[in-house]
């Protein structure tokens, strides 16, 4: 249940406000299409269990593809 993810992962986070705050923004950011929002919550919740959303830190970002430039004949 729901409810239960919430409670754990109120271990990480002591005020209610917050979690919500970072619970949606998380859930925009995760969303994919064609997936049930209430799932994708679900796992933002199950995600928020193990680590702690507030801490802030830098979420790895996959390095960037070098861009193929054309040259002129």
């Amino acid at each position: 249940m729901r409810s239960d993810l919430v409670f754990k992962a109120l271990s990480h986070v002591s005020n209610r406000y917050q979690l919500c705050q970072l619970a949606s923004k998380a859930t925009r950011k995760l969303h994919k299409p064609n997936t049930r929002l209430q799932d994708t919550a679900n796992e933002v919740f199950a995600r928020f269990q193990t680590t702690n959303p507030g801490s802030g830190a830098p979420v790895a970002e996959p390095a960037a593809q070098p861009v193929e430039r054309r040259r002129a004949a």
